[in-house]
């Protein structure tokens, strides 16, 4: 065995060991469980060089090393072992999309639960439909206070978005119901993109209050027709609490924040590939809250046009090839869905 080999063991042990334990990893847990035939103070001599190489880093409190994110990356890229999920575990993936559902949330919700059940991590699942594609179901107006209410619109994929609007007057909880029910009746099947100007339409009749409540209906549809996200569902939030990482409060705090805030949750999971498997590591997701997580993500093109991102959030010590293995049993399980029902509809024709 040579030394540049021997480094990458002992390295490959560390990291193993490190995502199992989560404790720092000493010479002689090395000796002892992985390489039997190198001594501890080979083994230390190799870990002081990894150190220098920024492979690993010594926590203060112990005289073990931990696995740096560069350490991570390499593994990553170059020592990931090919995994398989057992039959178990692929049927229960399979459940998820055994039961058809024309609300894109509803699927999304079963796979980021299963997924979390089956990992441990935090899942989220993002789902894109192309502009042209979206088609107004109905919406709903919630009074917030005299002056402000909640508008809620609902595509017929099933995407839900929410937004604030000033009412411009003291409109009765009444009326917003009524206004709603007519909306909702009178604009079912338009399509998002032509909601605006049907709504600046109706506005240009309405009487006073109602006028400004219209043109502020139009604007949030133009914005609402510009938004390609239709869905963004996240399962096993508090999951993460259970590594000892995040045993520090106002940590755990300000990751649950990010679970909790779309336009952080988009940014993470938007990774511009189709089909793809992405795997960011500590500071490479882009944001603070996330230095210490990794996202492992992959994106799948559903037979509509709509693309579907997944992505489990992690310790960066996660298990990466169980993970990619769960992503990829998820691909393969979506496309054998998705041939067996353009496969139906060849058959009925």
């Amino acid at each position: 065995m040579d030394l540049i080999e021997r480094k990458y063991r002992i390295l490959q042990a560390i990291i193993d060991d490190y995502i199992l334990t989560a404790l720092p990893v000493g010479s002689r847990t090395i000796s002892r469980k992985y390489e039997q035939k190198l001594s501890s103070a080979t083994i230390r001599n190799e870990m002081s060089d990894l150190e220098e190489l920024g492979y690993l880093d010594s926590p203060h409190t112990s005289a073990g090393r931990v696995p740096s994110n560069k350490a991570y990356r390499l593994y990553v890229d170059q020592m990931l072992r090919p995994m398989a999920l057992s039959s178990e575990e692929q049927a229960f993936i399979r459940q998820c999309f055994d039961r058809r559902t024309h609300q894109v949330e509803d699927l999304s919700l079963r796979i980021a639960k299963a997924l979390s059940s089956m990992t441990n991590y935090t899942t989220a699942v993002m789902t894109r439909t192309p502009k042209s594609d979206q088609v107004f179901s109905h919406l709903q107006l919630v009074p917030v206070t005299s002056h402000r209410a909640l508008l809620i619109i609902v595509t017929r994929s099933g995407a839900v978005r929410q937004s604030l609007i000033e009412l411009g007057g003291m409109i009765s909880s009444d009326e917003l119901y009524t206004v709603s029910r007519i909306l909702t009746a009178q604009l079912d099947g338009c399509p998002l993109s032509d909601l605006s100007r049907r709504f600046a339409a109706i506005a240009g009749g309405a009487p006073g209050d109602m006028q400004h409540v219209m043109r502020a209906l139009s604007m949030e549809a133009q914005q609402a027709s510009k938004d390609e996200v239709s869905a963004l569902v996240v399962g096993g939030r508090s999951n993460l609490l259970r590594f000892p990482e995040y045993a520090d409060v106002d940590k755990a705090r300000s990751l649950l924040s990010v679970f909790e805030t779309r336009d952080k949750m988009v940014d993470l999971l938007s990774t511009g590939g189709e089909m793809e498997f992405t795997v960011r590591i500590g500071p490479e997701t882009g944001l603070e809250e996330t230095r210490d997580c990794s996202i492992v993500s992959a994106s799948f093109r559903l037979g509509d046009g709509r693309v579907n991102t997944i992505g489990l959030i992690g310790p960066t010590r996660m298990q990466y090839g169980r993970a990619l293995a769960v992503l990829t049993q998820v691909g393969r399980t979506l496309t054998d869905v998705i041939d067996e029902t353009e496969s139906g509809r060849d058959s009925e024709a």
